[in-house]
C-alpha cells in the first residue's frame, strides 16, 4: 500500500469507442491526473490518453478533485477507485467537547471490503482517531501520476573526447 498527496484534477474525456458488437459509440470517461494547474491537467490528460485512443477525443470537463491524497493498492486485481470520507476525532481543549473534521480520500481497491481494509491499513499506522463516515465507488477509470523525473530527464550528452571513446564494433562501423 502506498499513498500519494498532491493536487489532483478530475478530467472527463469524450470519444468514440468500439463496442463489443462492433458498433461505434460516443462515451465519456472520468480520469484523475496529478497537476499544478488546470492547464497542466489538460495537457497531461491529452498526453496520457493519446496513447490509448485512436481518433479524436475532447476534454469535456476539468475540475479540482475533492481529495488531496490517494491510497494506491499494490494488488494487481485492484481496478476500481472508491471515494472515502473519514472523520478525524479531536477534543476541543476549551470546551472539552469532541470535534470531528471531515477529510476525503480516493482509495484504489477491487471491492468495497478491500477499500475499507486498505483505509484501515494506511490509517492504522497513524495515531489519529478516525471514523469511516462513507465509502462509495466512483466512475474513475484510472489515475495518472505526474512523473516529473521521467519527463524532465534528458539524454545525457557524451562529454568524453573522441580519442578516449571506445571504438565502434566492426559491424557498426561498416553500417556508417
Amino acid at each position: 500500500m502506498r499513498t500519494r498527496t498532491s493536487t489532483w484534477f478530475e478530467c472527463k474525456i469524450r470519444y468514440e469507442k468500439m463496442m463489443e458488437d462492433g458498433m461505434q459509440k460516443k462515451i465519456t470517461e472520468l480520469y484523475v491526473v496529478d497537476a499544478l494547474s488546470f492547464t497542466e491537467a489538460e495537457s497531461s490528460i491529452i498526453d496520457e490518453m493519446s496513447a490509448y485512443i485512436s481518433g479524436e477525443f475532447e476534454v469535456r470537463d476539468i475540475k479540482k478533485a475533492p481529495y488531496g491524497e490517494i491510497f494506491f493498492s499494490e494488488d494487481a486485481s485492484a481496478d476500481r477507485f472508491f471515494k472515502a470520507k473519514l472523520q478525524f476525532i479531536t477534543i476541543d481543549e476549551k470546551t472539552e467537547k469532541e470535534k470531528r473534521s471531515n477529510v476525503n480520500y480516493l482509495v484504489h481497491a477491487n471491492t468495497f471490503n478491500q477499500a475499507v481494509a486498505n483505509i484501515d491499513k494506511v490509517m492504522g499506522t497513524t495515531a489519529i482517531d478516525y471514523v469511516i463516515a462513507s465509502v462509495a465507488e466512483t466512475q474513475i477509470m484510472d489515475v495518472f501520476e505526474h512523473n516529473s523525473a521521467a519527463k524532465l530527464k534528458k539524454e545525457e550528452p557524451n562529454d568524453v573526447p573522441e580519442y578516449e571513446q571506445q571504438p565502434a564494433a566492426e559491424g557498426e562501423a561498416a553500417a556508417e
